[in-house]
């Protein structure tokens, strides 16, 4: 059986309690691996994970979402990826930072926004837009949520509607994403914390600038299913995204784009990994907060989608970031 040191390692991660459930695919082509198993919550009462259940995929959303609406928009000839961002948000006073910079996390977007878990959406909004480019600007990649908020706001720029309506019309529903969803009925989601201020979150988002800015975050927002995400990651090798994307656009997408000589692991949107194979290439791989990955090579097309609510109960869980990184690398050497 292939995979054996993979799903071995992704069934530790509920035996020693680290993450209370895993629902998970590995695809080769049209031939998959997929198990569900553990618990979709373990508080106030532990309750079984099911077939189909939707998952708060955190930044998922980035790629899926507003990463792919990002490169419509440039394929279409509507924007460059090296227009300055000031053109699109007026507000924001810096004419160095390029779109480029957003989608490879080097834009050195930074600052304190005092209180800023308590603020309304327009206070939120306008303090994000007045936050000032730091010293790392152009010279290293530090992954940071601000950058596809200000996409997601470029988006609406042209499409005159929020975000993640855009990505409903645009991604997924001509991909049949159909269980994919902004505004989910909480019994058909798995929990994710339990917070003094929200209670146990379910069936909302859980990241907090998402959660103010609602259907005008281009960060996080998404839940979706096993089911849904495989189909996105095949339509990723197989057929680009069922002709939503260009080959050429593809093609962008896994190279390293970063604007600093040399590399430094950033595409548009996606992070580039080196494969351990005889015949080394990159795939594409992404992370979300509330433990979920995606990894994608159009090569060889093949994919590992793992989808859990490692925050449940508590974000607190550093070590699901240490096992995350020996499953990825499990996942490379076993392909």
């Amino acid at each position: 059986m292939r995979y054996q040191k993979t799903i071995a390692r992704l069934h530790a991660l509920v035996d020693d309690q680290v993450v209370p459930g895993v629902s998970y695919t590995i695809f080769d082509g049209e031939e998959k691996t997929e198990e569900v198993f553990g618990a979709s919550q373990l508080q106030p009462t532990t309750q079984p994970l099911w077939q189909g259940a939707l998952y708060d995929v955190a930044s998922l959303t980035k790629v899926v979402g507003t990463t792919t609406v990002m490169m419509q928009l440039v394929q279409d000839g509507k924007l460059s990826v090296d227009d300055e961002i000031c053109r699109y948000l007026p507000t924001f006073g810096d004419e160095r930072v390029t779109i480029r910079h957003l989608m490879t996390h080097t834009s050195g977007i930074t600052g304190y926004i005092p209180n800023r878990n308590q603020l309304r959406p327009d206070q939120l909004t306008q303090a994000l837009l007045g936050l000032h480019v730091g010293e790392d600007f152009n010279q290293r990649v530090k992954y940071a949520d601000i950058g596809f908020i200000y996409l997601g706001w470029i988006i609406e720029h042209f499409y005159h509607r929020p975000v993640q309506q855009v990505i409903q019309e645009a991604v997924l529903t001509p991909l049949g994403m159909d269980q994919s969803t902004f505004q989910p009925i909480a019994a058909q989601c798995v929990p994710t914390e339990i917070q003094s201020q929200r209670g146990l979150i379910r069936g909302s988002t859980h990241d907090p600038k998402g959660y103010i800015l609602g259907e005008h975050c281009g960060c996080a927002g998404l839940f979706s299913s096993l089911s849904d995400l495989t189909r996105f990651g095949q339509a990723m090798v197989t057929d680009n995204l069922a002709g939503i994307l260009t080959n050429e656009t593809m093609d962008h997408l896994f190279v390293d784009q970063t604007p600093m000589p040399g590399y430094h692991g950033r595409s548009f949107g996606w992070r580039v990994l080196p494969t351990c194979d005889n015949q080394p290439h990159m795939v594409i791989y992404h992370t979300g907060y509330t433990g979920t990955w995606m990894i994608l090579d159009r090569q060889t097309k093949q994919g590992f989608i793992m989808l859990s609510n490692r925050v449940h109960p508590s974000a607190n869980n550093p070590e699901f970031i240490e096992r995350r990184h020996q499953l990825v690398q499990t996942y490379l050497q076993e392909k």
